[in-house]
């Protein structure tokens, strides 16, 4: 049996390996879960701890110029 991670504080941005390496800001447990949802927005999903890593320097540039242009295209910035 693996060692149980800890969870990071909400709003860290993240890796999902079991989703192809997506992006993604955790935002909470959900059971033996965590939430995460795309730096983007939409709807948030469900992941395996173990599948899940912090993002490096060049992934966390990469989704905020993504969070930044998805907020200016619907008008928010």
């Amino acid at each position: 049996m693996c060692e149980a991670k800890t969870p990071p504080p909400p709003g860290t941005l993240v890796v999902d390996t079991g989703r192809g390496g997506r992006v993604a800001e955790f935002r909470g447990v959900a059971g033996p879960y965590w939430a995460l949802r795309d730096v983007r927005g939409g709807v948030e999903w469900e992941a395996e701890p173990g599948a899940v890593r912090g993002a490096d320097p060049m992934e966390r540039l990469r989704a905020e110029i993504a969070r930044r242009n998805a907020r200016s295209a619907e008008g928010l910035l």
